[in-house]
């Protein structure tokens, strides 16, 4: 680990903590001030999440193009999300079918609220994935059809590459992805810089609109949510990195600690891919694995959002007095599946992909305003949960190809 990188792994957790505790102090004195931070708090993650879209074309293109990534990732890619994403699921339905944190919840939508979504289409999903162009995938945060145009640039410009009247020109673009890809870096890098103030005007404005009385009425929600995810890291990854991977726990996390906090603090998986894949290089993890695992799988590393949707779908069920039986859980599971993969990399991907959840199982999304109050503490977890998927899958992917993992020559 670099100076700059350790330095920043050790401030960017403190300075964000400091963030959010001076927001809190800050909110009851705020007065019309609270809307015009939160705004730019607002702004600042936007921002983030704008620069992070063409990053992830760039990572993934870079990748195909400069390393070797074998055909017989993709099944073992699938294998390992689908097994993590069954275990996160099944972890967020038990725990709310266990602790049933809805039940007896008094709390109603506010008045005049409006919240619509549309219905979830599988087959409208699935159409999507085809881009009609080239712009419209990077304007509107279209992550799957990204990573689409992304592949098919990548696998044409590596046969380009093998054309010996266009590889000068070939090798010429490569280098200008190169370039492309460390300038975005570094711009991110920089606005990373504004975390903390965009967390201190988000939290300044929500505490001042909604006050603490809805974080204390819906604490069992925000309980329920942030273990089910805890656990999730603490059984399910762990376990793959110790039983199977044969890695230092102490090692991978003093890796992780700098893109858990980007992760926290940015509220989005996207946009901690260039710490991603910078704390995969320090574990020695290839570029193959980290290419596959962190960039072309990022849409299927969704565990803590699907995590946290099945446990919210319960708790909207449980809060409206509805019950649901074996078998319309397992449709939730599927739709909190197939929903997440379709949303992934949206602004609030999470909360927009639970109300095409709750639309497509037909049950009222009137509380769904009031869950909005507390969703910046929950969301920041589930980004956490998807980035250390991505590490974890990469890592998994790895130790399949039968490497050992060894820290990277230094000098």
């Amino acid at each position: 680990m670099t100076s700059a990188s350790g330095a920043r792994s050790r401030q960017l957790p403190l300075a964000i903590l400091l963030a959010m505790g001076l927001g809190v102090l800050v909110a009851p004195h705020a007065g019309a001030a609270a809307l015009v931070l939160g705004e730019l708090g607002n702004v600042t993650i936007q921002l983030i999440k704008g620069i992070a879209t063409p990053l992830l074309f760039l990572a993934i293109v870079r990748a195909l193009a400069t390393t070797e990534v074998h055909g017989r990732w993709v099944g073992r890619l699938l294998a390992v999300a689908v097994f993590n994403v069954a275990v996160a699921i099944l972890i967020g339905l038990t725990a709310s079918n266990l602790f049933a944190p809805g039940r007896g919840v008094s709390l109603h939508a506010p008045s005049g609220a409006d919240y619509t979504a549309t219905r979830f289409d599988p087959v409208a999903t699935l159409v999507a994935l085809v881009p009609r162009d080239v712009i419209t995938p990077f304007s509107q945060n279209l992550v799957l059809s990204v990573v689409v145009l992304a592949v098919l640039t990548g696998l044409a410009l590596r046969k380009v590459l093998r054309d010996e009247a266009l590889t000068s020109q070939a090798r010429a673009f490569v280098a200008s992805i190169e370039a492309a890809y460390a300038v975005a870096a570094q711009v991110l890098t920089w606005v990373l810089a504004l975390v903390p103030v965009a967390v201190f005007g988000v939290v300044t404005k929500t505490v001042a609109t909604h006050g603490m009385g809805a974080l204390a009425a819906l604490l069992p929600y925000v309980l329920v949510g942030l273990g089910g995810l805890v656990v999730h890291v603490l059984v399910t990854y762990q376990a793959w990195l110790v039983l199977y991977a044969r890695l230092s726990l102490r090692r991978f996390w003093a890796a992780a600690r700098l893109p858990i906090s980007v992760a926290w603090g940015s509220n989005s998986s996207l946009a901690t891919l260039p710490a991603t894949l910078e704390a995969l290089g320090k574990l020695g993890v290839s570029r193959e694995a980290s290419a596959v695992g962190a960039c072309v799988g990022t849409n299927l590393n969704n565990d803590g959002i699907v995590l946290y949707e099945g446990m919210a779908v319960l708790w909207v069920a449980q809060a409206l007095g509805i019950q649901l039986d074996l078998v319309q859980q397992l449709l939730v599971a599927v739709t909190c599946v197939i929903a997440a993969m379709g949303v992934a990399g949206v602004p609030e991907a999470g909360f927009v992909s639970l109300a095409l959840v709750l639309n497509a199982v037909g049950i009222s999304t009137e509380l769904l305003p009031v869950l909005l109050t507390v969703d910046w503490i929950v969301a920041r977890g589930r980004s956490v949960v998807n980035v250390l998927s991505d590490m974890v899958l990469s890592i998994v992917l790895d130790r399949m190809e039968g490497r050992q993992f060894r820290l990277p020559p230094t000098g």
